[in-house]
């Protein structure tokens, strides 16, 4: 069995020290995640998948806007510094992605396929795992580290006027990511015969 593809995904982890020092400009990266989000399965060919790619000021005025609005959400100032200094290390990152679906195309298929409606929302979900999987494990192979953050739905009025989002994308994630400083820890897994049956 070839295991190319088993190896780039053992070498996809979640890197939380990241920085800057990568050697693809901007625009590499930013084809890269297009066109792996392009090629990412969808439901009927539905393409639902959205994304908005930061990089310099944009990027860190995320992390802004994300430190800002936590403020008010932890119990004590305490808890916002450690809170602050996890936001930080966010921004220390090279960039992010904004991972979007466009609800207008969602409902639109809800409405063309009505035997199937009750699924759409469910399978645009599946449409982000696979375009998040995709672009996380291709900059990975490009020697890029990233981690995915789920800050949705408490930043999505902020970020939605910072950045000009149109009104029926919504935010389903955050990928920062940069160079890697530091890398991941051990990956531990549970049992395979608690997770799996193979029938023959």
């Amino acid at each position: 069995m070839k295991e190319q593809f088993l190896d780039l995904s053992k070498n996809r982890r979640s890197i939380y020290a990241l920085g800057r020092n990568v050697s693809q400009s901007q625009d590499e990266i930013a084809d890269l995640i297009k066109e792996n989000i392009k090629w990412a399965p969808t439901p009927f060919n539905n393409q639902t998948t959205r994304a908005i790619i930061l990089f310099g000021d944009n990027h860190e005025k995320l992390w802004d806007i994300v430190a800002d609005r936590l403020k008010s959400e932890v119990p004590s100032e305490e808890a916002y510094q450690k809170t602050l200094a996890k936001i930080n290390g966010f921004k220390a990152a090279f960039g992010t992605v904004l991972f979007y679906t466009d609800m207008s195309v969602v409902h639109q298929f809800e409405n063309d396929f009505a035997l199937y409606a009750d699924n759409f929302q469910d399978w645009s979900e599946q449409a982000q795992g696979n375009a998040q999987y995709a672009v996380w494990t291709s900059l990975a192979e490009n020697g890029i580290g990233a981690n995915l953050q789920h800050y949705n739905p408490i930043i999505d009025d902020l970020v939605k006027d910072a950045f000009n989002v149109p009104d029926n994308w919504k935010l389903r994630a955050q990928l920062d990511f940069g160079s890697i400083e530091a890398g991941a820890g051990d990956k531990d897994f549970m049992d395979d015969s608690d997770r799996f049956q193979v029938l023959k």
